[in-house]
C-alpha cells in the first residue's frame, strides 16, 4: 500500500491577553491557527514568523518554547521548540505539522487573501465553539492548559 504524499508544514497558536488567535481559512472553510508550508531552504521557526506575518499582518512574536545548549562551533542556531506535532490528513494528502506556541502583545489583525476573518478566543470559547475542528479545539485546550501551568511555576 503507497503512503499519501506527506508536507511539512508548522502551525502558530497566538496568544494575547488570555486568548488564542484562529483565522477563517478561506480555501478550507474552517477556523485555524495561522501556518502553512514550510518553504525550500527555510527553517520550521522562519516558516512561522513568514506565514504569520502573511496571514495576520502581525511581525512582533516571541516563541514560548526554546531550549539553549552550550554555544559549539558546529551549532549553527538554537531553533525554538514546537510544543505539539502530528500528521492529519488534508483530502489528497498529509499534512506532519509542528506547532508552536507563540505569544504578541499586538491584536491588531491585518487578514490577507487567504482568510476571511479572524477572532481571539477564551479558553470557554474554545470549549464551547460547535464551528472550531475538534483537533483545533483540542490542542488549543492544551495551550490553555501549559498557560495555567506556567503560570503556576
Amino acid at each position: 500500500m503507497k503512503s499519501k504524499k506527506t508536507d511539512m508544514v508548522i502551525g502558530a497558536y497566538i496568544s494575547n491577553n488570555g486568548k488564542i488567535l484562529l483565522v477563517h481559512h478561506k480555501e478550507l472553510g474552517k477556523w485555524l491557527p495561522p501556518g502553512g508550508h514550510i518553504e525550500a531552504n527555510e527553517t520550521p521557526d522562519e516558516a512561522v514568523l513568514r506565514e504569520v506575518r502573511e496571514e495576520t499582518g502581525i511581525d512582533k512574536l516571541e516563541f514560548v518554547h526554546r531550549a539553549e545548549v552550550e554555544k559549539d562551533k558546529n551549532i549553527v542556531a538554537q531553533l525554538p521548540l514546537p510544543f505539539y506535532a502530528n500528521v492529519h490528513n488534508v483530502g489528497d494528502h498529509n499534512h506532519a505539522c509542528l506547532f508552536y506556541l507563540c505569544r504578541t502583545k499586538s491584536s491588531i489583525v491585518s487578514l490577507s487573501a487567504e482568510s476571511t476573518e479572524y477572532r481571539w478566543v477564551s479558553p470557554a470559547e474554545m470549549a464551547d465553539s460547535i464551528d472550531i475542528p475538534s483537533d483545533v479545539k483540542k490542542i488549543g485546550m492544551l495551550v490553555f492548559e501549559k498557560a495555567k501551568q506556567e503560570c503556576r511555576n
